[in-house]
């Protein structure tokens, strides 16, 4: 029905009737209303005649608005408008509410003079509003005059105390009405086995419209193909919202899935499941509700779903995948895990048309998305590629690729971080060797051994767990490792401890330990604040540093026979004032003087393998402090005598 006429209005209304007799129990009480209009398969009341329709509005002082006064031709009056309102007002019931509820005071108590229009017009419309509900569970039903659109037509506003929520807005009286007959469907069809096989025509209709959004939906138009599945799901089609969710799970709208209720088929165990549990990890507080995560799931699938969430925690559980399309998530996978996301990506794309469904339903592959190392590779503008994608065995239009997200050079580093929080870093670059190598040139004993991939937060949170001393004579950093372009490998620190120049040692020699390699170190703070900005590059070949420069306090220490291209006279002018500016033009020159770069996607967003580095810093020497804080029972105390006894800290 879109025109608001009469001949629009009957075929619905009817077919709302009849659906809603069908429906009911036979054993039911209803009242003497109920029954006859049961009887009568007709909820409505007699036409009103246009001279009743002048009467009312002269009586009201407005003429009404199209939708609802063609309406008043058909059906003086409606009986059950959707769950909540038992009656609704025809000709001769429908009056100016005129706050008799009273509400109006309290919607106008949150306002204040920046408030919205919305929040103005909630407000207003219990002064203004014409009140069409006569029977209801609590439920206000207002038409409002002064929110009118160009045909005419007056929008609806409900309301419910019980809702707690704003009240609901409809474009007009048709609008609310087809709302109505679709909450009508939604409650029907939840009540499941106590009434009647709720199966008529508007059903089949919409689950029609569910086995074409699925078509529509491999084809690549995912677009029409999520608003076909949102329809038949206003109407309670059980696979619509289920299908729905796959597609609005890769566009990053992960607040409105759920999948439905739990599941045995393959399509829960290797693609819903793990998504569920993957959420869970995320966000939940405790893992006691995860059973109410898992809708309708028996004792088994929890604890199977508890032993998934375990692998998450611990960074070993992995997707996996059956065919072509699983042997592509592979090769992704450990693309990713050292950093190259933008390669990851593209072997998931150039691999889709090749994936089969495992169920009827199933319309995009998503359960990968579930994993630790592959989940970070998937943006909006990545998932809107995969939907637009054909796969299945379906045809359609090509998909526009979606942009790549790594910057071929390190100048990146030099661009603000959301929030703000990137004022100092460093890492280390070697060239022919490999990211799991990496431990063994920087690190000893068993922190020479790589973490499984895990983001910058949870890596920190790792390695302080059950750590009961931390001193400031050492300054042994948390790096994650990946590739840095051809041949090249990177160990990167985010957030490191202050830079200490009198005391820092670089690790360039140690890195560049192995014959034929070379090890590239920066240590950047130009943006750092509570101290001097600064900037240290070293080089170093077969052990051998071959050349270095610190830039602190307006000066520049130097070693060797620095190169042209890199000579920090270029860039650094002696005054602080240029420090900042200089930092993205050296980062630049450093990405083209070895040809190397850093994954920015993987290192601000993704999960890489970390490790702990031997110290950047020398020994004390004699005569100079350090501080050792020992942590017990929470608390910790000074021992200024340099004793470390009893677990407390000490300073040196």
């Amino acid at each position: 029905m879109t025109d608001t006429t009469t001949s629009d209005w009957r075929p619905f209304l009817l077919r709302w009737s009849e659906e809603w007799a069908d429906s009911l129990p036979d054993d039911e009480t209803r009242s003497v209303e109920d029954e006859t209009a049961r009887r009568e398969r007709w909820l409505g009341l007699p036409a009103a005649s246009e001279e009743r329709i002048a009467a009312m509005e002269r009586r009201l002082g407005q003429r009404m608005p199209p939708s609802y006064r063609e309406f008043l031709a058909v059906s003086d009056g409606w009986r059950h408008a959707g769950g909540f309102v038992a009656r609704l007002a025809g000709t001769t019931e429908a009056s100016w509410h005129d706050n008799a509820s009273g509400l109006a005071e309290n919607f106008e108590r949150y306002l204040d003079e920046d408030a919205r229009p919305e929040g103005r017009r909630e407000a207003d419309i219990w002064r203004r509003g014409l009140q069409l509900d006569v029977e209801s569970d609590a439920t206000y039903v207002l038409l409002d005059p002064e929110d009118v659109g160009e045909d005419g037509e007056w929008a609806v506003y409900t309301w419910a105390s019980w809702r707690a929520a704003p009240p609901e807005r409809h474009a007009d009286f048709r609008a609310f009405m087809r709302a109505m007959h679709r909450e009508f469907h939604r409650l029907r069809a939840g009540h499941g086995d106590e009434g009647p096989v709720f199966v008529n025509g508007t059903t089949r209709e919409k689950d029609a419209l569910v086995a074409r959004a699925r078509t529509t939906a491999l084809r690549g138009d995912w677009e029409r193909a999520l608003a076909m599945l949102d329809e038949a799901a206003s109407y309670a089609r059980p696979r619509a919202a289920g299908i729905g969710d796959q597609i609005r799970l890769l566009l990053g709208r992960t607040s409105r899935v759920s999948f439905g209720p739990a599941g045995r088929g393959p399509l829960y165990a290797v693609e819903q499941l793990p998504v569920l549990v993957a959420d869970h990890a995320a966000h939940a507080y405790g893992d006691d509700s995860l059973a109410g995560t898992l809708r309708g799931a028996d004792d088994d699938l929890v604890s199977l779903a508890h032993a998934m969430l375990d692998r998450m925690r611990d960074g070993t559980y992995r997707c996996t995948v059956a065919g072509p399309f699983g042997e592509a998530v592979e090769r992704a996978r450990e693309l990713a895990r050292w950093g190259d996301t933008d390669e990851a990506w593209r072997t998931l794309m150039d691999a889709l048309p090749s994936w089969e469904p495992l169920e009827p339903d199933h319309v995009a592959p998503f359960g990968w998305v579930a994993d630790p190392v592959l989940g970070p590779l998937l943006t909006p503008e990545r998932g809107r590629e995969l939907l637009s994608t054909p796969r299945g065995g379906w045809t359609g239009r090509p998909a526009e690729p979606a942009p790549r997200l790594d910057p071929d050079t390190l100048r990146w580093l030099a661009e603000p971080d959301p929030g703000g929080t990137r004022t100092s870093y460093r890492f280390v670059l070697v060239e022919g060797v490999r990211p799991e190598e990496l431990p063994g040139l920087l690190a000893d004993g068993d922190d020479a051994v790589l973490s499984a991939p895990m983001t910058r937060w949870e890596a920190s949170h790792r390695s302080a767990h059950g750590r009961v001393a931390f001193s400031s004579r050492d300054d042994r950093a948390l790096m994650a490792v990946g590739r840095a372009g051809p041949g090249w490998s990177f160990a990167f620190d985010g957030a490191p401890a202050p830079f200490d120049r009198h005391r820092f040692v670089s690790p360039a020699a140690a890195a560049a330990a192995r014959a034929g390699t070379r090890a590239v170190v920066v240590w950047c703070g130009l943006r750092a604040g509570g101290g001097q900005p600064f900037f240290h590059l070293s080089v170093a070949r077969d052990g051998t540093e071959q050349y270095a420069f610190t830039y602190q306090a307006g000066e520049v220490r130097r070693s060797g026979d620095i190169p042209r291209a890199l000579e920090p006279d270029r860039f650094l002018s002696g005054r602080e004032a240029d420090a900042t500016d200089a930092e993205g033009a050296l980062l630049e020159a450093v990405s083209e003087e070895f040809g190397t770069r850093l994954p920015r996607h993987a290192i601000v967003r993704g999960r890489l393998h970390t490790f702990i580095t031997r110290s950047w810093k020398r020994p004390p020497r004699e005569g100079e402090t350090y501080l050792v804080i020992r942590r017990n029972r929470d608390f910790a105390r000074r021992d200024r005598d340099g004793r470390a006894g009893g677990g407390a800290p000490d300073s040196r």
